[in-house]
């Protein structure tokens, strides 16, 4: 009798994880990238750097040398020790549309990158802002026209998918590019839905208002991280968010090289969800607690044999499903080659992600670097 519970409650499950997949595939999988691009409006890229001498030397001349003919940079130096702040003169020399804002340390804000953002905010002159980071390339010279296109009376938020580089014959690469594009599947497939409920700091747009008519990043300020994630899921609603995932749109970062670093690096990430609005809480919550499930009963009712037919046959038909989903987008965000890396990617995945949750729990990350 209580393997037939178990059985059942699999069943269910399965059921949940393909409700999941379906709503993914037919909201962002399988739609079409579109591209209108309009006359260019005026932006102010905005990039807060700590500590990033090297990476802003590499990639400021990919985002000064864009085709686009209204823009401004305002770098913000976040109190860095190396020469983050003289890279920033020597290109403001070159480039006259380059505004630098020199963010002071304060004890109220020590280490809070939010405080930094917000001078650069109020620093920029447009109302349209673009957000990238110091260690983040531009994709192409047509990224700010294919950002700043999403926007429109209506749209005063724009979604942006920032990439990293792939690394050869490394598993820690493959893990850190399936994570982003399954997190990138959800957040996409959600705004598409009127549901936005996160975006990325590396490829981001908004209007200024927007800010100020939050009181900025008041509602979250003490917490180090969320600058991105929880600023969008206090602003978005069901008809604000556009997004945008053309390839000329992308940004691409340098990942982390040791998975110490990168733990460390999601367990800030993931230390900002309880603070979701609660219905996104609880629809995040629920898929991450299905796709557990289906790997712990599945394995079960595998290892006692009961039903295994039945069980096998649900357990290929998600998968059927999920590899429909998560392929068509991978294909979308330029990420084919993990399509079939995808079930030994997610059982690593769930596996880290369950040790993050436990671990912040204990104790959570105090700073953004």
């Amino acid at each position: 009798m209580s393997f037939t519970i178990l059985f059942f409650a699999f069943l269910v499950i399965v059921c949940i994880q393909i409700a999941y997949y379906l709503t993914f595939l037919f909201s962002f999988s399988i739609k079409r990238v579109e591209v209108r691009l309009k006359k260019h409006i005026p932006v102010s890229v905005i990039i807060c750097a700590k500590n990033e001498a090297e990476n802003l030397q590499r990639n400021l001349p990919l985002i000064a040398e864009q085709e686009y003919s209204d823009f401004e940079i305002v770098l913000v130096n976040d109190s860095s020790s190396d020469e983050t702040l003289s890279v920033m003169e020597r290109f403001k020399k070159h480039h006259s549309n380059i505004k630098i804002v020199d963010a002071k340390p304060i004890e109220a804000f020590w280490g809070n990158k939010k405080y930094a953002l917000t001078l650069g905010i109020k620093a920029s002159k447009h109302n349209f802002l673009v957000f990238t980071d110091a260690d983040c390339r531009p994709n192409s010279s047509k990224w700010l026209q294919h950002i700043s296109s999403k926007f429109s009376n209506q749209k005063a938020i724009v979604l942006g998918y920032g990439a990293y580089a792939k690394k050869r014959f490394s598993i820690l690469n493959s893990l850190i590019r399936f994570e982003t594009v399954f997190t990138a599947l959800q957040y996409f497939s959600y705004a598409s839905l009127g549901r936005a409920y996160m975006g990325v700091g590396r490829n981001m747009a908004y209007r200024k208002e927007l800010f100020f008519n939050n009181n900025g990043f008041n509602g979250h300020m003490a917490i180090k991280s969320g600058d991105d994630d929880l600023f969008i899921n206090e602003v978005a609603d069901n008809k604000n968010t556009a997004i945008c995932v053309s390839k000329e749109s992308f940004t691409v970062s340098e990942p982390k090289t040791s998975f110490k670093d990168w733990i460390l690096q999601k367990r800030r990430h993931i230390s900002t969800a309880s603070l979701y609005k609660s219905n996104h809480q609880i629809l995040l919550g629920l898929f991450y607690t299905s796709q557990l499930l289906f790997l712990i009963l599945g394995t079960l009712l595998l290892l006692i044999g009961y039903n295994w037919l039945w069980v096998v046959t649900l357990v290929v038909l998600r998968y059927i499903v999920q590899l429909a989903s998560f392929g068509l987008a991978a294909k979308k965000l330029n990420e084919v080659g993990l399509i079939f890396l995808t079930p030994f990617l997610e059982l690593f995945l769930i596996s880290t992600q369950l040790s993050i949750f436990i671990a912040n729990l204990i104790s959570t990350p105090k700073h953004w670097k």
